[in-house]
């Protein structure tokens, strides 16, 4: 099975989402999406797949998110694209579907 993860390296939830589906035995496609961000319309098409809208996704912990409380869909993943640590993590994908990986055993659904 093929699966693409959006990982961040330095977070233990995407580490072990990772090592989930290398003991899966997926053909794993890592996109380290802070180097690489997925553009807005890629990222819509996830959340859309994932049955998420951008809030649900949105790292509200993060100092750049605290300006869209009050923000719409549109303008969350405006900001997303633009600042993908806004980005909750790790996003994974197969043919199955997509699931923001926590916890990490949610990778799971779509094996």
């Amino acid at each position: 099975m093929k699966a693409t993860i959006y990982h961040n390296p330095r977070c233990s939830k995407s580490r072990a989402a990772l090592a989930l589906l290398a003991e899966a035995g997926a053909d794993v496609t890592i996109v380290e999406y802070l180097k690489t961000p997925p553009t807005r319309d890629e990222l819509s098409a996830l959340l859309t797949r994932a049955n998420l809208t951008p809030r649900e996704a949105l790292r509200t912990g993060e100092t750049e998110a605290k300006s869209l409380k009050t923000a719409d869909d549109a303008a969350i993943l405006d900001a997303m694209a633009g600042h993908p640590i806004l980005i909750e993590r790790p996003i994974v994908e197969t043919a199955k579907g997509v699931v923001i990986a926590r916890p990490p055993e949610r990778v799971h659904e779509i094996l």
